[in-house]
């Protein structure tokens, strides 16, 4: 997909071609998974199995095509995002190596030293500061260009410079969390990357409502936020600890041709093995 695809998702373009040809390919391996296991009425502790046995209010179940679109929805949904965040992540921490990355080590130290190399849920959970570094990569390059949402009551805004306006019902509202992100009224020195703005007792985000929408917000936030800080800390956890790491060349601009939002190519490090 590509940024184009949000107004007018069957544009005849090649890129349109190219994911359609990816989802009739995709359809053939898994409709014949999905007819097997109905017909073998096999109930199995995964993903596809809820889809599966999902039903609708009136009962009616999901068909194939359903299922299919649920799964790919949920294989891409958190594959892309991660792995761009977990680059994005890197590329920004290397980049800044002298200013942020003894910080991180020194993080990673205690907390291993602590825990004896133990690696779990509740360590990754201590691990604040590469959470402030990942939550950074986020507000700096948010994957997704933009949030839409739907008005289904009119409502009042009221502008950072006190102008009032009001939105229809039926209106569709959009954010753009790479341009809201960088608002220096919101974040100082925006263009800077500086884990250390979300540091406690006064992070910059939590001084104005909705300031960091790098998972949306509200209501329909994504439910995987917790998860992808998780898998996020795993990656660069094991890595920091046991690689150095040098930025080769200029750190890569955005690539806003894609619907989430990379790097650029060439993306060139160059590393060397270490235990910290």
């Amino acid at each position: 997909m590509v940024p184009l695809s949000v107004f007018f998702p069957y544009a005849p373009i090649e890129a349109h071609r190219k994911r359609d040809a990816a989802r009739r390919d995709l359809a053939a391996i898994f409709d014949r998974v999905i007819q097997a296991r109905r017909e073998a009425n096999a109930h199995e502790p995964d993903v596809l199995q809820t889809f599966i046995d999902a039903r609708y209010r009136d009962g009616s179940r999901l068909t194939n095509d359903q299922v299919l679109g649920m799964l790919i929805a949920v294989l891409f949904a958190g594959q892309h995002t991660s792995s761009i965040t977990s680059t994005w992540t890197g590329l920004l921490t290397i980049a800044n190596k002298e200013r942020v990355m003894p910080t991180l080590e020194g993080e990673q130290k205690k907390v291993m030293e602590k825990h004896g190399g133990k690696i779990d849920f509740d360590v990754l959970a201590e691990m604040d500061e590469l959470h402030y570094a990942i939550k950074e990569a986020l507000r700096m390059h948010p994957p997704l260009i933009m949030l839409l949402r739907q008005c289904h009551k009119p409502f009042k805004v009221t502008t950072s410079k006190g102008k009032e306006f009001v939105v229809p019902k039926g209106h569709i509202v959009a954010t753009s969390p790479a341009f809201s992100h960088r608002l220096n009224n919101v974040f100082s020195d925006a263009d800077t990357y500086k884990p250390s703005r979300f540091r406690q007792p006064s992070p910059e985000d939590k001084e104005k409502f909705a300031s960091f929408i790098g998972f949306g917000g509200g209501r329909h936030g994504c439910m995987g936020e917790t998860f992808a800080f998780m898998q996020i800390k795993t990656i660069w956890s094991i890595l920091l600890r046991n690689f150095e790491f040098e930025l080769v060349g200029k750190l890569p601009e955005p690539d806003y041709e894609g619907m989430v939002v990379g790097p650029k190519h060439p993306c060139t490090i160059r590393y060397k093995r270490r235990k910290l």
